[in-house]
């Protein structure tokens, strides 16, 4: 659940922040894939990490 909500949280984010910057609709399209892998992976390692401790 960590990883899917971090990557429609790094979609979004990466979405907006694209469009903030003066972007266009593949700009925005790209910065939403980019941090949503980014965030993807960081969720998986926080799952794996929360696993571990449990």
């Amino acid at each position: 659940m960590i990883v899917i909500a971090g990557i429609l949280l790094g979609a979004v984010l990466g979405a907006r922040t694209a469009l903030r910057r003066g972007g266009k609709r593949l700009d925005a399209l790209q910065y939403g894939a980019a941090y949503a892998i980014g965030c993807g992976l960081l969720g998986l390692f926080l799952t794996i990490f929360i696993e571990r401790m449990a």
